[in-house]
């Protein structure tokens, strides 16, 4: 029992770690643009399908594949903002949001479109399991931990030492004084696209090494997602990777009770028993 709980746990981390990708993501973008990204989960997707079109017809490695992935994500990401999120920032919330939905379905049909419904793979190599002290993983597991550890480190650096990182906080706490002391905010959300859509693009990669690839694997990811983001507290990234965390450990270890369909509604769970709890989040200011 002692060893299964364990077990369960490390799949929860490797879990956490891609759910915390995409949290940190979603809470960049609520911090500074103030909309729920509904269409990040399909980002996800077409970041995880450019990487698979590097493997298979370009025949590069994951890694070289994921950076060119990584650039066409975002660059989709800024290309849909420019066109489109950026007139309508100044409407209601609401609108944006639906925007984001409809956003999120053409991403859907478009991966379908090009790649197809069948499910596929990175590698068909099967992979010999790494035994660490009777703990089971296989080498795609630790390469995810790992790639989300230096992710998570980077963005730390970028957001305390370079001048960008900084704007993009204080824009977070105050857009308003922010555009008074002469911050370029329109640069900001450039660079919070380019930051949430990069993250999105590793967090879907991941998810397909880990996995399987379908055209639907980012929205059966983004209530997970949505539910660290909301138990870290909306808006603040360093809470999204303890949320990432706590749901990814959760959803594995109920495993153990319920069968692993139900996995997502624990993370909904969460997500509902939080926003009764404590709204704001755990990392949240308390109202």
């Amino acid at each position: 029992m002692v060893l299964e709980i364990i077990q369960l746990t490390v799949y929860g981390i490797v879990l956490g770690s891609i759910i915390s990708l995409g949290a940190i993501g979603l809470s960049l973008l609520y911090g500074i643009l103030r909309f729920a990204h509904f269409a990040h989960g399909d980002v996800m997707t077409v970041g995880a399908y450019l990487a698979l079109a590097g493997v298979t017809g370009l025949g590069l490695p994951i890694w070289a594949a994921s950076a060119l992935a990584v650039g066409g994500g975002v660059g989709l990401a800024v290309l849909i903002d420019q066109t489109l999120y950026r007139r309508l920032r100044r409407t209601a919330p609401v609108i944006l949001l639906i925007a984001s939905v409809g956003i999120a379905l053409i991403l859907r049909s478009l991966v379908q479109f090009v790649w197809g419904p069948d499910t596929q793979v990175y590698t068909q190599e099967l992979q010999m399991p790494v035994r660490l002290l009777g703990i089971r993983l296989k080498p795609t597991q630790l390469q995810i931990v790992a790639g989300a550890v230096i992710l998570v480190v980077i963005l730390h650096l970028f957001l305390t030492r370079t001048r960008t990182g900084k704007a993009m906080r204080a824009m977070a706490d105050n857009p308003e004084l922010a555009r008074i002391v002469g911050i370029d905010t329109e640069l900001v959300v450039v660079w919070t696209w380019v930051i949430g859509a990069a993250l999105a693009v590793a967090a879907g990669i991941f998810l397909g090494m880990d996995t399987r690839l379908q055209p639907t694997m980012g929205w059966h990811i983004l209530l997970p997602v949505f539910a660290a983001a909301i138990l870290g507290g909306i808006g603040k990234p360093y809470g999204a990777i303890v949320g990432g965390m706590v749901v990814g450990i959760a959803s594995e270890l109920s495993t153990m009770v319920f069968p692993p369909v139900y996995k997502p509604a624990v993370a909904f769970a969460l997500m509902v028993v939080m926003l009764l709890v404590r709204p704001t989040g755990l990392f949240g200011a308390p109202r």
